[in-house]
């Protein structure tokens, strides 16, 4: 019995509120040394300028803010994956709103396509992965 409820308890999404914040880019954030893959957000690499501005918007929007995390249990590389909100908005959403990232439709089924700006579009390649 008492494995059952583990094995439950690990398919569950988990929450955590950040005491430490570090923005690896504008689609990776690493709250209490957990590296959290944004669920369904394809921004630029930080090799390109998008990228870099990208980053620099993320680190002011999410400066002073409360960050919470609601993590699938899947992992991509190092990162654990989920949806994370910045004082309960989710974070996702508001950096693709601000043209600095596009939806990947292939992990988000969708839900940010219609927060996708055409500037961003234009400027930002989606990654293959996303079609």
């Amino acid at each position: 019995m008492r494995s059952l409820i583990i094995i439950i308890c690990l398919a569950l999404p988990v929450q955590a509120v950040a005491q430490s914040l570090h923005v690896r880019d504008a689609d990776t954030i690493v709250v209490d040394g957990t590296p959290v893959r944004l669920n369904g957000v394809d921004a630029p690499e930080l090799k390109t300028r998008a990228g870099r501005d990208a980053k620099r918007w993320m680190v002011n929007y999410l400066r002073g803010r409360s960050i919470t995390c609601d993590l699938n249990g899947d992992r991509t590389y190092d990162r654990w994956v989920g949806v994370c909100f910045a004082d309960g908005q989710d974070i996702g959403a508001a950096v693709i709103a601000a043209g600095h990232a596009l939806d990947c439709r292939r992990h988000s089924g969708g839900r940010y396509r219609h927060l996708e700006t055409p500037a961003a579009k234009s400027r930002i390649r989606r990654a293959r992965y996303c079609g």
